[in-house]
């Protein structure tokens, strides 16, 4: 008896819809899923950067009303608020101040930070104990820090008590200037080391193996392995660090004073124009700090590649 085979039913194969039709319904979908976001970053960010904008080209003058005998004030737009800016040394120090804050102490943060983070690597008994040490300046607030270095430097704190003079931290003069950096340096610093810890877990054991069966002394393993590995993790956090010290306002305001002309930054500048009303001038001051901050950090990506979006180290996407 023979068997007739049945015949397989053919499949009609589904259509997909072109490539440029899904990619743009996965856009459609992503600006769906991210307009929240963009919106409360509108809202908190945009809008206030552009009313900030706006409001630095605002000039107030006051008058007197010949028929009331009132005062008067009235509002133009111009340049004269960013005219005051950049008149004399009102702008100059308080940018100086601003830009060495920004190189001396991320510069000491990264060699204190990668010496920190080469410990904190180690395998050793009580290593848990020595990472929650380290990283305790960090997690104290930057106010509650100025407040504990202004004891530390008083004049008869434990700094002069150990250098045995009497050094007057919070006047005026390089002294002042110092305080700032060695306690924005040690608050910090941990904040570096952590970046490095963390770009040092990822590095091959067997790397530093193969260098040690070639001969490599540990400081060779550490030019030739350990920092180009580590150097995405350590461009982003100077990159991070730049643009915090570059904004720094509570650590020399709290540990130093106001008005003090040694440690006065652009900041504290802002801060001051708009106690005293002069809310055009504090824009003014406000965006060019903002502007300065955005070529600084733009020349930075530019020149070092900080690795912001995780592409990693290879071939431009």
């Amino acid at each position: 008896m023979s068997v007739v085979p049945r015949a397989t039913p053919r499949r009609t194969a589904v259509p997909r819809p072109p490539r440029t039709a899904r990619r743009a319904g996965t856009g459609r979908l992503a600006a769906a899923l991210l307009s929240p976001t963009l919106l409360v970053l509108g809202l908190v960010v945009a809008y206030p950067v552009v009313a900030a904008f706006r409001l630095s080209f605002m000039v107030s003058s006051e008058s007197i009303d010949p028929e009331t005998g009132f005062r008067v004030t009235t509002s133009s737009y111009g340049l004269d608020n960013y005219a005051a800016v950049f008149t004399g040394e009102r702008f100059l120090r308080p940018w100086w101040n601003t830009t060495s804050f920004a190189l001396v102490s991320v510069a000491a943060e990264v060699l204190i930070g990668v010496a920190m983070a080469l410990v904190m690597h180690r395998a050793f008994r009580g290593r848990g104990l020595v990472r929650a040490a380290f990283l305790v300046p960090w997690a104290i607030p930057t106010a509650i820090s100025g407040l504990l270095w202004k004891w530390i430097f008083n004049s008869q704190g434990i700094a002069n008590e150990l250098l045995g003079a009497k050094v007057l931290w919070s006047s005026e003069g390089f002294q002042a200037w110092l305080s700032v950096v060695i306690a924005d340096t040690w608050k910090t610093a941990p904040f570096v080391a952590l970046l490095v810890l963390a770009g040092l877990q990822i590095i091959p054991g067997e790397l530093y193996e193969a260098a040690r069966v070639d001969g490599a002394s540990p400081w060779r393993a550490f030019w030739r392995i350990t920092l180009p590995l580590v150097r995405p993790a350590l461009v982003v956090a100077v990159l991070f660090r730049l643009l915090d010290v570059l904004r720094m306002f509570d650590l020399p305001y709290v540990l130093v004073g106001p008005r003090k002309h040694s440690v006065e930054t652009l900041s504290m500048i802002a801060f001051e124009e708009m106690s005293n009303l002069r809310f055009g001038t504090a824009a003014a001051y406000a965006t060019v700090l903002f502007l300065y901050i955005a070529v600084v950090a733009f020349s930075f990506v530019k020149l070092f590649g900080a690795d912001l979006i995780g592409r990693g180290t290879g071939s431009p996407q």
